[in-house]
C-alpha cells in the first residue's frame, strides 16, 4: 500500500466515524487513528469496525491488542467501550472472527497458531488486560516491513525484503530465478512453484532484523514477468 492509498484509507475511516463514534469520543478515536496511521494491518482492522459495526450501534475502539502473529498473519482484538472483537488480519485482506467473550478459534485456526487446545485460547480470551497492546509495525525491527513475517521465519514469496541464497541480493531483483530455471521469464504458475521448491531446496534466509530497509516497497510480489 503506497503512501498516497494509506491516505485515502484515512479518509475513509473518518468518514466511517461520522456515522458510528459518539461525539464525545470523537477525538480519542482520531488519537488512535494517528498511532497507527501508516500501520495497514490496524488501518484494514479500523476500517472495518467503523464500516460495520459489529453491534449496529455507535462504538468505538479504545486500543488494539495482539493475541498471536505467525507467518505474516495476525490475530487481533478490537478492545471498543461496549465489547472485544477479534480479528484475522493479513496482506491478504481481513476476517471477522467474532466476539473475544466467546473464546471461540475455529480448529484450523487453533492448530496455525499453535494452542494446545480450544481451552487453552479460551483462557486467554478471559484475560485481556494480560494481551499485549499491538505496536505499529514501522516501530518493530523484529517484524518484516513488507510482508510481516517475524525474526527467523521466511519471507512470503516475492517478499521485496528477501534475499537470494545463491547471490545475497535481492531476490526479487536478481537473476538467480532465471539461471536456476534455465529460463528467460516466469509466466505461469507452475514455473514459480517449481522456482519455489528450488529455494526450498537450496535454504531460504529467514527474516532478520538487519535485512530491514530504511523504508521498504511494499508487497509481497509475485514474480510473473510481463
Amino acid at each position: 500500500m503506497l503512501l498516497e492509498d494509506l491516505e485515502k484509507k484515512r479518509r475513509r475511516i473518518l468518514q466511517a466515524m461520522d456515522y458510528s463514534v459518539p461525539e464525545k469520543n470523537r477525538d480519542a478515536a482520531e488519537d488512535l487513528l494517528d498511532i497507527y496511521r501508516e500501520d495497514r494491518i490496524a488501518l484494514a482492522v479500523l476500517h472495518e469496525f467503523y464500516s460495520y459495526l459489529p453491534e449496529a450501534r455507535e462504538d468505538w475502539i479504545k486500543e488494539i491488542r495482539l493475541l498471536n502473529r505467525h507467518h505474516g498473519i495476525f490475530l487481533l482484538a478490537a478492545c471498543t467501550s461496549q465489547n472485544r472483537y477479534l480479528y484475522l488480519v493479513s496482506n491478504e485482506g481481513l476476517e471477522f472472527q467474532g466476539c473475544m467473550a466467546d473464546g471461540f478459534l475455529s480448529n484450523e485456526l487453533l492448530d496455525f497458531f499453535g494452542y494446545e487446545s480450544a481451552g487453552a485460547f479460551s483462557a486467554i480470551c478471559a484475560a485481556p488486560e494480560s494481551l499485549m497492546i499491538y505496536e505499529p509495525l514501522q516501530t518493530d525491527t523484529d517484524i518484516c516491513p513488507a510482508c510481516h513475517s517475524v525474526s527467523g521465519e521466511c519471507h512470503e514469496l516475492g517478499c521485496p525484503v528477501e534475499l537470494c541464497p545463491w547471490c545475497g541480493g535481492q531476490l526479487i531483483h536478481c537473476d538467480c530465478r532465471y539461471e536456476q530455471l534455465g529460463l528467460d521469464t516466469i509466466s505461469t504458475e507452475e514455473e514459480l512453484l517449481d522456482f519455489e521448491r528450488l529455494l526450498e531446496q537450496r535454504g531460504r534466509i529467514p527474516y532478520s532484523p538487519e535485512q530491514r530497509p530504511s523504508f521498504a516497497e511494499d508487497g509481497p510480489y509475485i514474480m510473473f514477468d510481463e
